[in-house]
Parts: structure tokens; sequence; C-alpha cells
């Protein structure tokens, strides 16, 4: 690891707008905690696509030595995106006359069900909202206390404006306090906060709510950026390294979750805010409400009326490293099918690595391809440059195997080490590929050729002609000679 100093990552801060040396709290050790899903329906590619680009980072920061402790939770109640309204899982369980947790143990389970498909690696803890109902209730009683809440007919709202006053209310999405008090719709007589940018910490629970818990200031329920600040406190610290999620969470989701933790503990929580960006299809933002989206398993099967085939969890998996996570990615039949061949190709190239003969001297520069290799990974992810790289291992391959280069065997070795590394251990790729066609023919004739050479053996010549007239009748003509019997194809 000499050669790829861990100092060298950069990542692109939503906070600052540049890249960073990246410089973790405890030296050799990360911790990094990314919004997870809102398990009140399907998970679909969208959602998956910023999950995935967090299991990108986790893994190539583990490959670099470092401790990572990566927490993503599951938002299992009180998930508002409007503080007058019913969170979204009571909404569907009331709809569907279940309980919420019916709703949310049917999709947790479908979620860990797509996500283990396509090879994720499990975060090291995966709280839920539910599970720190305590934590939150003292943290709202602590923001109570700071006078930077106040409470109205058992609800407790977040006093944005006053939080102002001293800090920054925007930092981070660089929205200002004043532009959306001009912007908001007018709220007067429908809304009991004092004013509209204010958010809910804590939500009394009307008589038809299912999910309600016991609090201080009415049975009710937790506000939906209160969880992350407890759940990421909890296991990470006041201060810790990487916070991600989706680019719409930005605003107003972290930069609450900002407010709420500088006043709780005094200090900025996170060094690193870091954003996926959108998947579009059909030119708009991939979206439960608006109905414009796919499932994963809707893209392993088939069942879709997008693509014009089923397409694998490693080739799906694939097309979504095709633009670096910052980036949007438009997902359409033609992008994931041009995604696919470069996959089977890559992976057939690996299948062919044992093939390679070794030689005396080197005429390809394998450090440097590794290097190029790093510095990809480091700047901020880039997985696009990486796979144009590992592209260009298999223009080597290609090259080695028709004796146009040549590798030592240290080299060889190398070669063969740094592409596993990056294909199965970095980006999580699965060998879905059968090897070689020909060379499993192959070891059936050998087989069959045994098979007969038994037969003769014993002079079981009826099966012994068998046998040869089979493949006869298949093209695979045998030659019985002093040496053994040998066959061609015709």
């Amino acid at each position: 690891m000499e050669l790829y100093k861990t100092n060298q990552l950069k990542i692109y801060n939503s906070l600052s707008k540049s890249k960073e040396i990246f410089k973790p709290v405890l030296e050799g050790n990360v911790g990094m905690y990314v919004c997870g899903p809102t398990v009140y329906s399907n998970v679909h590619l969208g959602n998956v696509r910023t999950f995935m680009s967090f299991d990108l980072i986790f893994r190539y920061l583990q490959h670099l030595g470092y401790k990572v402790r990566y927490v993503r939770n599951i938002t299992d109640a009180g998930h508002l995106t409007d503080d007058d309204a019913e969170d979204k899982i009571s909404t569907k369980a009331r709809l569907e006359k279940i309980e919420p947790m019916e709703v949310v143990q049917r999709y947790t389970v479908d979620f860990h069900e797509v996500i283990k498909k396509l090879n994720f690696l499990p975060p090291s803890i995966e709280p839920t909202a539910t599970g720190h109902i305590i934590e939150q209730i003292e943290i709202i009683k602590d923001i109570l206390a700071k006078g930077m809440a106040y409470e109205i007919n058992g609800s407790v709202y977040f006093d944005v404006l006053k939080y102002n006053e001293t800090e920054n209310y925007g930092i981070l999405s660089g929205r200002k306090v004043e532009d959306s008090i001009e912007n908001t719709r007018a709220l007067d007589g429908q809304s009991e906060k004092k004013n509209p940018q204010d958010f809910a910490l804590w939500k009394k629970a009307d008589e038809g709510h299912i999910m309600r818990w016991p609090s201080p200031w009415s049975d009710g329920f937790p506000g939906w950026h209160l969880e992350c600040s407890a759940m990421s406190t909890k296991y990470l610290g006041k201060t810790f390294d990487i916070h991600g999620g989706g680019m719409d969470l930005k605003f107003p989701h972290h930069e609450c979750e900002i407010a709420q933790s500088k006043v709780n503990n005094h200090v900025n929580p996170v060094n690193y805010w870091m954003h996926a960006n959108m998947l579009i299809l059909n030119g708009e933002k991939m979206s439960k409400s608006t109905g414009n989206f796919i499932l994963p398993n809707e893209i392993f099967t088939g069942e879709n009326n997008i693509l014009s085939k089923p397409f694998s969890p490693s080739a799906t998996r694939f097309f979504m490293f095709q633009a670096n996570y910052r980036s949007i990615l438009d997902f359409s039949s033609a992008g994931i099918e041009a995604s696919e061949k470069g996959y089977l190709k890559l992976i057939e190239a690996i299948n062919k690595l044992d093939k390679i003969e070794i030689s005396s001297s080197s005429s390809i520069d394998i450090k440097a391809w590794k290097q190029k290799c790093y510095d990809a990974m480091n700047d901020d992810f880039n997985s696009p440059v990486l796979i144009a790289q590992l592209f260009e291992a298999v223009k080597y391959v290609n090259l080695l195997l028709d004796k146009k280069e040549t590798l030592t065997v240290d080299d060889l070795k190398e070669f063969k080490a740094t592409i596993h590394t990056f294909v199965f251990d970095v980006l999580g790729l699965k060998n879905e590929v059968e090897q070689d066609s020909s060379d499993k023919i192959n070891g059936v004739v050998e087989l069959l050729i045994k098979m007969r050479k038994d037969a003769r053996d014993n002079k079981d010549w009826a099966l012994s002609d068998k046998i040869r007239d089979e493949l006869a009748a298949l093209g695979i003509q045998l030659k019985d000679g002093k040496d053994g019997t040998t066959f061609s194809v015709n």
C-alpha cells in the first residue's frame, strides 16, 4: 500500500463545494452515516443508485486500509414531507388496512433482498428510527431548554428564525431564510407553527394516527429530520467524517440535521457532506410519487415496459458506475445494453487471464497502469475513469494472448491481482459469465474419448463404435494413432 497513500484521497464536499484531501477524525478510522430507505414501498432503482454509490465508497475506503464504521439507518417512523401531513408509513398502513409495522417489515425485507442480489456489503450498523425514540426525546428536551424550539398543542417545532440569528440556516444548500420567507405559501390559519420555515421535532398524533409513543409533550412521533441526528451521533460521535445521501436530501433534511446537531452539541456534526445525484428515466427524476420509476427486480426478470430483455444484477451494477456518483445518470434500454456488453467483455477477459504465458521481460508498465486505477478512485471515487482503465487492461489481455506484449511472472501476478481487486472487491461485480464454451466442449470430448478407450479395452465394440459415430454426426472426427486418439471439428 506504500504507493497509494490514503491521505491523497480527494472528496467532493457539498459544504465547501470543492474537493478536499480526506482527513478522518481518527487517523485510520472513518465514521460514515448514510440516510437509508423509508420503508413504505418497494425500493426503486433511483433509490438504489444512492445506496450503491456509498457501497462503492465503503468498499474503497476499506480497501485502502481504513477501519470504517458505516451506519445506514432504516426510517420506519415519522417521515413527514410536510409537517401538517401524515407520515408515509402510517398513510400506507391506513390505505392497506394493516399495521404500520407490517408495512415496515414487508418493505425492509424487500430492500434487503434487492441489495443482496446487487452484492452490497452490509453496513456496520443498521439502526431504526423506532429503536431510538428515547434518544430523540432527549435531544428535543435539550433544544427546548436552549430556547431554540417551542411547544404548541403537544407538538414541538425548531425555531429556524431564532437559530438563524446566530447561525446560518442554509449553510449546506446555499439557501437564505429571507428568500424562503418570500417564496413560502401563506399558512396563516392553516398551521400552528410560528413561521413556515420551522420544522417538527415532535408531532402530536391525531386520534386516528396508529404510530405513537409517549413523550413529555404528547403521545406522538418524532420528526423525520431528528432521527438521523440521534442515530448518527449515538454511533459515530458528535463530529464524524462523512454524511451521505441523495441530492434531494440536501434541503431540507440535511440542513435541518446540521441545525439540530449544532444546537444540541455546539459543534459542526460532519466534516464531509456527500450527495449522490439523480437517476433519470424518460428525461425525469425517478420518483414513486409520479410513477416514473423501475424496480430492480423488474430489470432482473425482464417484466417491464422499458427494456428489451432481462439484465443480471452485475450488469445492472456495472451500468450504475458509468457516471460519477455526483453526476446525473440516464437510465435507458440502450444504455444498459451497452453497459452489459462492456461488462461481458471485461469478465471474458478476466476468464482468460490464466492463459497468459509468462516471459523473461515485460513490455507493459503494469505499475503505471495500476497507479492510474488508484488515481481514478482517489479523485472523488471516479468510477467511469476507473472503468476506462479496466478496459485498457482488456486490451492488454488480448495483446498478451496474441504474444504481441509480454509480462514477467511478477508483473503478471500484480496485473491479475489488481484487476480482481478493482472489479470484484471495489466495484463489487460478480463473475456471471461462464468460462469459454470451447473449453467445456473440449473437456466433454476428452471424457468421451476416454470412455471409448475403456470400451475398446473391454472389447465392447458396439459402445466404442456408437461413441465414434455419435461424435461424427455432431461434426467431431476421431483419429486413432499410436500415441492415442485425437479429434478435429469440421
